[in-house]
């Protein structure tokens, strides 16, 4: 969050998962070396210069060093958060904005994602713009600051949300496989699609408005448990069991949250709220949807014949289940 001043000073909040920031500076930690939240946030606050140092501030095509930078910790001595989430910590960089400045741009090369900037004038309206690792924003305009119209934020976030499923959400493209193996013929994989899409554009909705969450510590072990359990069920049956139904219901509710808090650390425009819900979601359905008809693409030559399960169904269950079962064991491990 980048605010300026009527008195031309800045204020660059740099909102980062404190947990995360602690691993950036111990690479060969894991999760279970964190220290305890104090220790930890001592810790950052010592490398809190090393941290901004990875920050460009640009003024008019000039880099200009913050004047102050301050580690502010997060809020709670526990780990725990809005959505389930980790509270986040921010560096804090503060100055005064150069004489006759009206230009600004910014960097930061400690993400491995793209990421939201938000500016704002004052008490203003934010303007949000999404960057890529290390690239430079474009240039925004300290005076006028102009917002996204509703068809630019609707297209950022159809895009976020397909490209959580592909190329970045492996996780949920095995669990759609999982759910397209179970059977050759058409309907089952519709009412299952369905069943999941529905689920999960709830909780997606209840998890981002507050009404309901659970931890990532929950949530994250449970969904890599229900890929190895569709899986599992494509071993045993060829046949859409009313159970399965209620069981992958269940499932999109898990995966719902999942998403939830995909889109909780990428940001949410606070004027297009129900724009960038809608269409994250509508990008996510997109995706699940190339994945399928990509599937389908797959092994449409000889999906009705008798091999198919024995060489196709089989030795891919076998494979997502293994998978999944992995994960489960190392997400529990990771808590």
């Amino acid at each position: 969050m980048v605010v300026f001043e009527a008195d031309d000073t800045y204020r660059v909040d740099v909102l980062n998962d404190a947990d995360w920031l602690w691993l950036q500076v111990h690479p060969v930690a894991t999760a279970a070396d964190l220290p305890a939240v104090g220790e930890r946030n001592r810790q950052l606050a010592e490398r809190t210069p090393a941290f901004a140092a990875g920050m460009t501030l640009v003024f008019d095509g000039s880099p200009v060093p913050p004047e102050g930078v301050t580690y502010v910790p997060p809020p709670t001595s526990d780990r725990s958060g809005p959505w389930g989430l980790a509270e986040p910590g921010l560096i804090r960089l503060t100055g005064t904005v150069p004489a006759d400045a009206v230009r600004f741009q910014f960097a930061y090369d400690r993400v491995v994602d793209e990421y939201p900037m938000t500016v704002a004038r004052g008490a203003g309206a934010p303007v949000t713009r999404w960057l890529q690792p290390a690239q430079l924003s474009p240039p925004l305009d300290i005076a006028d600051l102009v917002p996204l119209t509703p068809v630019q934020v609707a297209v950022q976030y159809l895009g976020l949300g397909y490209t959580h499923i592909l190329p970045k959400g492996l996780d949920h493209i095995l669990f759609v496989l999982g759910l397209f193996l179970l059977s050759a013929r058409l309907r089952p994989l519709l009412l299952q699609v369905t069943a999941f899409t529905v689920a999960h554009t709830i909780t997606l909705a209840l998890t981002i408005y507050g009404v309901f969450s659970l931890a990532p510590s929950i949530v994250e072990p449970l969904i890599a448990l229900s890929i190895a359990y569709v899986a599992v069920e494509n071993l045993v049956t060829t046949e859409l069991r009313p159970w399965r139904i209620v069981l992958v219901f269940a499932f999109g509710l898990l995966h719902g949250m999942g998403f939830a808090g995909v889109l909780a650390d990428l940001g949410l425009p606070r004027g297009e709220l129900v724009t960038a819900l809608v269409t994250f979601n509508v990008g996510v359905e997109a995706g699940q949807l190339t994945v399928i008809g990509a599937a389908l693409a797959a092994v449409a030559a000889f999906r009705g014949r008798e091999w198919y399960r024995g060489r196709v169904v089989v030795p891919l269950s076998l494979g997502i289940a293994a998978v999944g079962l992995y994960w489960t064991v190392e997400r529990v491990l990771a808590v």
